[in-house]
């Protein structure tokens, strides 16, 4: 594996790259950087492909813009159309996960001239609701949703950045698979649940002092030095740009994905335990009419790609071949 500066037209972009053939665009999510597709870019390229793993926008070495209005989904598109061009490639298939599912579903959306096809982890395609998210999100006296506890610059940022290595400990274990069995409604925490207006996010977190199998020592380092150089900011505007969102995209309401999708989740996932989450899923043909199948992995959390590599990899593979 190589990793490299890209010089794009919209900014510098750290990325990670194996193999030679058609292109495989990999985007991570939040709390990632491109390390997360370590297993697939090996597997890719193994199999045939050109394997690119970006740190996204805001992340690791990638350029960090200041203003929190250069985090919305036309940006972020954007910066993968430009990465396209970079690397002199007319069309790739665009993977992501959590964050990186919809980037990727966007893209699949916009410019289906670039895009040959979308595979979409843990978070499935959903429709434009009839106001701004931020006003639909749960809160009470006591907790609001995460996603609005990271509305407020710098108050997730303090918080986060307080002990790397512990919050980046806290998250991935709580939302994986290793956290046990999510229901409908779960109470069981996770960091993307309820936050309590008192105490934050990660207090109610388990801190599992060693990280299973699936994420090494080794990686941990490699998550927290980018951390570390990067802070939480530029990840944390991506969810500030919600609303704004909501407004850009209006004009794309009701517009379908037209490529060949394929989606994948975790049995474990917490998002799944999200109220409604299932219906979300069983409708998404409506939306994305070329979906070719939806697959759940067992005993997997919210990080497919790290907790099971060789099962995505498969998927993904077969998926590439046949469209």
């Amino acid at each position: 594996m190589c990793t490299r500066i890209v010089e794009t037209r919209t900014l510098r972009t750290n990325i990670v790259e194996q193999g030679d053939g058609p292109l495989m665009l990999l985007c991570h999510g939040f709390p990632e950087t491109a390390h997360a597709w370590r297993h697939q870019i090996r597997t890719l390229a193994a199999a045939g492909f050109r394997a690119v793993a970006p740190d996204m926008r805001g992340y690791g070495l990638t350029e960090s813009p200041s203003a929190i209005d250069a985090y919305t989904v036309i940006h972020l598109v954007g910066d993968m159309i430009a990465l396209l061009d970079a690397l002199e490639a007319q069309t790739a298939i665009i993977v992501g996960n959590d964050w990186g599912a919809t980037v990727a579903w966007q893209a699949a959306q916009m410019r289906p001239d670039r895009f040959r096809g979308v595979v979409a982890i843990g978070v499935p395609m959903m429709g434009q609701p009839p106001v701004p998210p931020t006003r639909i999100f749960p809160q009470t006296d006591d907790a609001q949703l995460y996603t609005l506890y990271f509305q407020d610059p710098g108050v997730a940022e303090a918080e986060l950045e307080r002990d790397i290595p512990q919050t980046l400990r806290k998250i991935l274990f709580a939302a994986s698979g290793n956290a046990g069995a999510r229901q409908a409604g779960d109470q069981t925490p996770n960091p993307f649940g309820m936050v309590s207006r008192r105490d934050g996010l990660l207090s109610a977190l388990p801190d599992p002092g060693q990280m299973p199998d699936w994420l090494t020592a080794a990686d941990l380092d490699a998550y927290t030095g980018a951390f570390t150089t990067s802070g939480f900011r530029g990840g944390l505007n991506y969810y500030r740009n919600l609303d704004r969102n909501w407004q850009l995209q209006a004009s794309l309401a009701g517009a379908k994905v037209e490529i060949p999708a394929l989606f994948v989740v975790g049995e474990r996932d917490p998002g799944l335990s999200m109220p409604g989450m299932h219906d979300i899923i069983d409708a998404m043909p409506a939306l994305v009419p070329r979906l070719t199948e939806k697959i759940i992995i067992p005993g997997s959390g919210h990080w497919l790609p790290q907790e099971r590599p060789d099962r995505l990899n498969d998927a993904i593979i077969k998926f590439a071949r046949h469209i």
